[in-house]
């Protein structure tokens, strides 16, 4: 048709009004006026076609398709009823389709034959062919959709990986009213808890685990060779002397308390002045910088001696930086020590406190002779009353020290002998009763004018409260500061000290002043008591006195012993960490373990900073700072580099001063102490040590350092069922992910936003922002301060909202690692790092908040959830 309009003219005549008979142009017009039928619907078909025509043309094409349509449906419904579909159950009705096939094809052809100046001719044939096919196909009754079938991973790892998580599950729980049971009844049916253990669940059994890797490095015979030095060996054979130490139970019975008992001499000769040459050999030989020359009074040298064995007393200091001015550059804080019983509440409980004094006469009875000799004193001290809140009785008259025979009893109203029978008398237990009674009164004023652990924790402004060395020597001026600062000889002696709560000094010198000599020096005594006490063999008075005391704290089965060895590499990995750490390391943590996890963190600061600007009590000034100081953080992964875990000399460097002997496990336990104490004193007046860590890598934990604004991630959690390299990103992201997430939003919790990026102390958020933390801060206080547990008694113990406010607001990271997974999921599929695992039923998503909860199975004596909320 193309060809035709392009072929006509636009001013073509085809049939004139008037016509010359004579014209020859035209010798077949007699025949056009009188042609048969035939002829003349030739002569019509010939004629162009007008619009009119066409339009008609198509409408009657339109009408033919129609039809064969309707044809075609008849003849199905017709073909239906023949089969008899129109009766019987609907429900059982097979479905037919009835698909018709219209087929039309037009042809038109166009002649045109021109003869110049004389005729022109055109011929003009169309033909139109319709074809109509109607088929009818049955297909099934349709069915509830599914997502597209993906084939899942049916590698061994992957089947291993199932067969974990789908034993785990209590698929009789229902998820959407008891998810914890619903994720974890499986395991938690699966592992009682062990009669040894006050609590156990995924982390302790993943720390047991990396201890059977490193006991299995302790009992193996074979050595790493090198081509230098074997540094190695060198590090093994302290390693594998401590271990065989502490596990020689029949020798640390034959030895009995006598290392004990030695260290309970040393400290009574310190405390009394006694020039003797225990106390020239153990200053002398065991602190060659001590200065003989300076002048310790009993006191302050007792302390020290105790201090630099790690054993904690009346006062501690702690080496940290100065987040006020330079948080890098390290300087020392005084701190309230440690008690004796897990909190100052504790004390508040009668029993309890009846418990604590009974093991401390057993403990104190065992080492009495030490303690009396024959010298006379007059009596400096009354026996107290059991009431909570019993004070002191406090000695007016002027005191010579040392005040013997020891102890110096007067007024004894104590029921066994109504107060008759001199004190030399009495038998060694009531004397030692009458002492514990004294240390329990001593300690609970201590406790009593202790901080608030909320505050000591949750408040960094409040115990930040830099002050000149004077001052503290002036508040507290019963301990000589510079004698005590040189038994650990620090490169840099101090002039500034930091006080976390300056009450504290001013409160333990009026204690100490009420305070007859003879209870603080049993209460010094005390002290290393109840830290040594298990390093002795089991069959002495002092530990079994100490055990009673951690089965009553804790809820453990009395008597219930657990494995010597796994208790045994508790203690190498507690002294040399860095050293087992390396191994541990290079057998757990090869491959890509350690990129993949600092990905993953990354993923999850990245999503983070994303969603910063989503946060409505966060103004955008704030915001952009808070994503700066997320830059800022330091991530750590695996393992430190000071000391380097990769390098053996740099590790036998670090313990170079832990002195370890096969056969003197108690010996070897202070050697280490001792080390570390020397260690951290160094770090006094020097800049922070960025490479350095405080967990160790076989550590199952992780932590974030606001002064030093840094997340770290030992190797010892990157391990399943919390990560591993080659799992499905959902999995990751829901257990590893939420470790991370919790600790980076330590960094922005309510101790945490109080740091800015370089770990300064300050107020870097705006006004309206802080004032909108601070009422999303107080909404989860009140609400986890709703929260209870039983407390064994038939009562019931609150949650300190204010005390957990900085665990509660990190727990809420998950959606951190939420997000991170979402942000990273099309890449990671196409890469395959999404892939299913055969007989899981679950979504991704449903799977990622599994993994999450998996990781929290946990059983735990009722005592020792008492212990974990008040402490």
């Amino acid at each position: 048709m193309t060809d035709y309009f392009n072929g006509r003219a636009s001013t073509e005549e085809h049939a004139p009004l008037l016509q010359d008979p004579e014209d020859d142009r035209h010798p077949r017009s007699s025949q056009n006026t009188n042609g048969t039928f035939t002829d003349r619907v030739n002569s019509v078909a010939q004629e162009p076609l007008t619009p009119l025509t066409k339009i008609l043309l198509v409408i009657a094409l339109f009408l033919l398709l129609l039809s064969s349509v309707f044809i075609g449906l008849f003849a199905g419904a017709q073909h239906r009823l023949n089969r008899g579909g129109g009766g019987g159950d609907p429900g059982k009705e097979p479905i037919y389709t009835t698909t018709t096939r219209t087929r039309m094809s037009t042809t038109t052809g166009y002649s045109t034959t021109t003869q110049t100046q004389t005729q022109t001719q055109t011929q003009i044939t169309t033909k139109t062919t319709i074809a109509t096919t109607t088929q009818v196909v049955t297909i099934p009754a349709p069915g509830p959709t599914t997502p597209p079938f993906e084939k899942p991973c049916l590698e061994p790892h992957c089947v291993v990986l199932a067969a974990s998580i789908l034993s785990s599950l209590d698929v009789t729980q229902d998820p959407c009213e008891n998810f914890y049971d619903f994720a974890n009844g499986g395991w938690l049916n699966a592992h009682p808890l062990p009669a040894d253990k006050a609590s156990f669940g995924k982390f302790e059994a993943l720390a047991q685990q990396n201890k059977q890797t490193i006991q299995k490095l302790l009992e193996s015979s074979s050595t790493p060779s090198s081509s230098m030095y074997d540094y190695d060996a060198e590090i093994l054979k302290k390693l594998r002397d401590h271990y065989a130490s502490c596990l020689n139970e029949g020798y640390l019975n034959e030895v009995g308390d006598k290392p004990l008992v030695h260290v309970a001499k040393v400290i009574k000769q310190l405390y009394r002045e006694e020039d003797t040459d225990i106390t020239l050999s153990v200053l002398k030989n065991e602190q060659a910088d001590w200065d003989l020359d300076m002048k310790f009074d009993g006191l302050t040298a007792a302390v020290a001696y105790l201090h630099s064995r790690g054993i904690p007393g009346l006062f501690g200091f702690d080496i940290e930086g100065d987040v006020g001015t330079d948080p890098n550059h390290m300087v020392l804080w005084f701190n309230q020590p440690e008690l004796g019983l897990p909190s100052k509440e504790y004390f508040e409980e009668k029993e309890i406190r009846e418990i604590y004094q009974d093991t401390l006469t057993q403990l104190l009875e065992s080492v009495l002779d030490v303690l009396e000799d024959d010298k006379d004193d007059d009596d400096d001290g009354e026996d107290d009353d059991d009431d909570a809140k019993a004070d002191l009785t406090v000695n007016d008259e002027p005191q010579t020290w040392p005040p013997w025979p020891w102890p110096p009893w007067g007024g004894d109203d104590d029921p066994d002998d109504g107060g008759k029978e001199p004190p030399s008398k009495q038998p060694r237990s009531i004397r030692a009763k009458k002492l514990a009674k004294q240390v329990v009164a001593l300690e609970q004023k201590i406790a009593q004018a202790s901080l608030d652990l909320d505050i000591l924790y949750q408040d960094p402004i409040a115990t930040y409260n830099p002050v000149e060395l004077s001052n503290l020597t002036q508040t507290l001026p019963q301990i000589e500061f510079q004698a005590y600062f040189s038994t650990f000889t620090p490169r840099a002696f101090p002039d500034r000290v930091i006080l976390t709560y300056p009450s504290y000094a001013k409160s333990l010198s009026e204690i100490l002043d009420d305070t007859p000599k003879k209870a603080v020096e049993a209460y010094l005594v005390s002290r290393a008591l109840l830290q040594l006490s298990p390093y002795l063999g089991m069959e002495t008075k002092q530990w079994q006195a100490h055990r009673r005391l951690v089965e009553t704290l804790s809820g453990i089965k009395k008597g219930a012993v657990g494995d010597r060895a796994e208790w045994c590499v508790s203690r190498v990995e507690e002294t040399l960490g860095f050293a087992s750490g390396r191994f541990f390391v290079n057998e757990t943590f090869a491959g890509e373990s350690k990129e993949k996890g600092t990905k993953l963190i990354r993923d999850i600061i990245t999503a983070f900073k994303t969603s910063l600007k989503d946060i409505d009590w966060m103004d955008e000034k704030s915001a952009k700072a808070a994503a700066e100081k997320a830059d800022a953080i330091r991530v750590k992964v695996g393992y430190p580099l000071s000391p380097d875990t990769t390098n053996p000399r740099s590790i036998a460097f670090y313990y170079r001063t832990v002195n370890i002997d096969k056969s003197k496990f108690f010996d070897n336990m202070l050697s280490a102490a001792s080390s570390n104490q020397f260690k951290k004193w160094l770090l006094v007046g020097k800049q922070r040590d960025l490479e350095s860590w405080e967990m160790f890598p076989s550590t199952v934990n992780a932590y974030f350092n606001p002064p030093s604004n840094e997340i770290v991630f030992p190797a010892g959690i990157l391990q399943p069922p919390f990560f591993q390299a080659n799992w499905p990103g959902y999995l990751a992201f829901g257990a590893f992910g939420q470790v991370a997430s919790h600790e980076l939003t330590h960094a922005f919790d309510s101790a945490g936003r109080l740091y800015n990026q370089q770990g300064k102390l300050e107020e870097w958020w705006t006004k309206k922002t802080s004032e909108g933390f601070k009422v999303k801060q107080t909404c989860i206080v009140d609400q986890y301060s709703e929260y209870t547990i039983d407390d064994g008694k038939g009562g019931k113990i609150h949650v300190n909202g204010n005390l957990t406010s900085g665990e509660s607001i990190g727990d809420s990271g998950l959606i951190q690692a939420y997000r991170a997974w979402k942000e990273q999921y099309h890449v990671s599929q196409e890469n395959g790092g999404e892939y299913l695992l055969p007989g899981l039923t679950y979504t991704r998503e449903q799977l990622f908040f599994i993994s999450f909860a998996r990781i929290w199975a946990r059983a735990m004596k009722t005592a020792a959830a008492v212990q974990r909320i008040q402490d």
